[in-house]
C-alpha cells in the first residue's frame, strides 16, 4: 500500500498504529512538509499565496526560498503590509490531515513520540496504539508578543496540581505543563510583534531554534520540536519599544522585508479584497474607478507627507476603513432621501475623514495643524494628483486661447455660484451641476463610455480640480459644499470672518 496514493477518506479509516505502518506511512517534518508542498505547486504553477498582491517579485520568491532552504521566517515591515496574513496562509502548504497519537498532548507522531505519554501508550498497547487525525487549519498557532508573556506561557512550567492528584514527584517530567511551543509540535508557530517579547523570554527561545533543548524550572528535557517558526516585526519597535537580541536574530536564518503597494492598481486589489462592504451596500450603490483611485491616492499622499510620520507608516487599513465610510457615506445619504439606488460622488471623501485620521501618526507639525486639517489636505493632494491624469492641469492652459475650463470660469466669473448639499438627492445633485454650462461637454470629450452615474461623478471632480488649482473658490462646512468665483469666495469668507468676529 501507498499512503501517499490514499484519499483523505481512506486515510481517516486509519486507527491505530498498525494500520498506519501497513499503510506505507513515513514521518516527515513540517518544514519538509512545507518544502514538498511547495514544490508540487510551484510544478503545477499554482500560486501559494492566493490574495497577495503587490508581492509577486519581492517578498513572494523570497518567502519561497526560505521554504526550500526550511529556514525559521522573520516578516519585516511596517503595519499594515500583509506580514500576518503571509504567516497565516502558510497552512497551504501543509498536508490535509497527518497522524497523531490519540489523547498526546504534544501531538505525538506515531512512528517517533516525543512526551512521556506517547511513548508510554506504545510501549504498552503496540500496534493497537490508538490514533486520530490532526487537520492543517488545527496545525498553526499565533501569539501576539506582549511584555507579559512569560516563560511559563511560551514553554512551560512545573503543575503543582499534577504532582498532588498523580502523587508525583518534582522530579518526574509528568509534572510538567507544557507551554504554546511545544504544544505546537509538527505545526506553524507564529509570534507577531517579536520585538515587543522582554529580551529575557526571547533568550529562552535559543535552544528550541537550534538544538530543540528546553529546560523548565530546573528540567532540562531534550524534545527535538518539530516546528516552523515565522515572526514578524515593525522596525518601528526597534526604536520605540523594545528590539530582537542579537543572539535569537542570528538563529532566524531569513529576515524578509515586506512593502506597501507601489502602484495604485494593486492598492485598489488589496482595498476591494479586505473592504467590508455589505451586499445590499454594492447592489444599491454604484462606485466608479476614479472613486477607488483617491481612496488609494490618499493613502500614496500620506505616506509623502511631512506631517505624517514615515517610520510609523501608513497601513492598508486606512484605504479599507476608508472605503467602507465611502460607501456608508452615500447609503446614509439615500436612506434620508428615501431612494433605492444611489451612487458615490466626490464629497463623500469627506465622510471619510474618521478613517484617515485614525490611521496616521502625526509628527510635531502635523499635531499642531490638527488631524482633521492633516486629513482635508491629504484628500486635497489626491484629487491634484488624480486631476491632472485625466485633465489637463489648469496651471498649462490658463492662458491657452483654446483653454477647455474657460467658459466654466467666465460663468462662475459672472456672478454665479452652486451650492452642493451633502444629503441633496440624485435629482437635486444633477441639476445643479447640469446649471454650469460646458461642464458636461468637457467631462464627455476628454472622457470616452462613462455611464450616466460616473459622468456627474467627473463633473462634480472637476469643479473640485479647479478649486484645487485656485481657479475656484471652495468652501466645505458641515452640510454642504460651495463653489464660487476665486475673488468672490475670497472676498464672501472674508466678510463672513468679520461678521462673526463682531457678533
Amino acid at each position: 500500500m501507498n499512503y501517499s496514493q490514499l484519499s483523505k477518506e481512506e486515510k481517516l479509516n486509519i486507527q491505530n498504529l498498525g494500520q498506519l505502518k501497513a499503510s506505507g506511512y513515513v514521518s516527515r517534518s513540517v518544514k519538509d512538509e512545507l518544502r514538498d508542498n511547495l514544490i508540487q505547486k510551484l510544478k503545477n504553477k499554482e500560486n501559494p499565496f492566493p490574495e497577495i498582491w503587490g508581492y509577486e517579485d519581492t517578498v513572494i520568491p523570497e518567502l519561497e526560498r526560505a521554504i526550500l532552504s526550511k529556514h525559521n521566517i522573520n516578516l519585516l515591515g511596517l503595519r499594515g503590509q500583509a506580514k500576518t496574513r503571509i504567516a497565516r496562509l502558510m497552512i497551504h502548504l501543509l498536508d490535509d490531515i497527518i497522524p497523531v497519537i490519540k489523547g498526546s498532548e504534544l501531538n505525538d507522531d506515531p512512528l517517533s513520540p516525543l512526551s512521556y505519554y506517547g511513548k508510554n501508550l506504545i510501549e504498552n498497547k503496540g500496534d493497537e496504539t490508538p490514533i486520530e487525525w490532526w487537520s492543517k487549519e488545527d496545525r498553526f498557532t499565533e501569539k501576539l508578543a506582549t511584555p507579559d508573556v512569560s516563560v511559563a506561557d511560551l514553554v512551560g512550567d512545573i503543575d503543582p496540581i499534577k504532582a498532588a492528584t498523580n502523587k508525583l514527584s518534582y522530579s518526574d517530567e509528568r509534572v510538567i505543563h507544557y507551554g504554546l511551543i511545544p504544544r505546537s509540535h509538527r505545526s506553524i508557530f507564529v509570534i507577531n510583534e517579536l520585538p515587543d517579547l522582554q529580551p529575557r523570554i526571547q533568550v529562552a527561545l535559543f535552544n528550541i531554534l537550534q538544538e530543540g533543548d528546553i529546560q523548565i524550572r530546573g528540567f532540562k528535557l531534550r524534545l527535538p520540536l518539530d516546528i516552523q517558526f515565522v515572526f514578524t516585526a515593525n522596525p518601528e519597535d526597534y526604536t520605540n519599544r523594545g528590539s530582537i537580541v542579537t543572539p535569537l536574530k542570528d538563529r532566524i536564518e531569513s529576515q524578509i522585508i515586506t512593502h506597501y503597494p507601489k502602484e495604485i492598481e494593486v492598492a485598489k486589489k488589496i482595498t476591494l479584497q479586505e473592504a467590508n462592504i455589505k451586499e445590499e451596500q454594492s447592489a444599491a450603490i454604484v462606485s466608479n474607478t476614479l472613486a477607488d483611485n483617491l481612496i488609494e491616492q490618499v493613502a500614496f499622499e500620506a505616506r509623502e507627507s511631512e506631517f505624517v510620520d514615515e517610520k510609523s507608516g501608513v497601513s492598508a487599513r486606512l484605504t479599507i476603513s476608508a472605503m467602507e465610510n465611502l460607501y456608508s457615506s452615500a447609503e446614509r445619504r439615500m436612506l434620508v432621501n428615501q431612494e433605492e439606488k444611489t451612487y458615490i460622488r466626490v464629497s463623500d471623501l469627506m465622510g471619510t475623514i474618521p478613517a484617515i485620521t485614525g490611521k496616521i501618526e502625526l509628527v510635531y507639525e502635523g499635531e499642531q495643524e490638527g488631524a482633521g486639517e492633516v486629513a482635508q489636505s491629504l484628500i486635497s493632494k489626491a484629487i491634484r494628483s488624480q486631476f491632472i491624469k485625466i485633465y489637463p492641469s489648469p496651471e498649462k492652459v490658463r492662458k491657452d486661447d483654446d483653454n477647455p475650463y474657460q467658459y466654466i470660469l467666465e460663468w462662475f466669473g459672472n456672478g454665479h455660484n452652486i451650492d452642493l448639499l451633502n444629503d441633496a438627492s440624485i435629482k437635486i445633485y444633477q441639476n445643479t451641476l447640469d446649471q454650469i454650462p460646458t461642464l458636461r461637454a468637457l467631462v464627455e470629450k476628454l472622457n470616452t463610455d462613462l455611464m450616466e452615474e460616473e459622468i456627474f461623478y467627473h463633473m462634480e471632480f472637476v469643479l473640485h480640480g479647479l478649486a484645487e488649482f485656485s481657479q475656484l473658490s471652495k468652501h466645505a462646512i458641515a452640510s454642504k459644499t460651495s463653489f464660487s468665483d476665486l475673488l468672490s469666495g475670497m472676498m464672501n469668507f472674508s466678510a463672513s470672518d468679520f461678521d462673526d468676529d463682531e457678533e
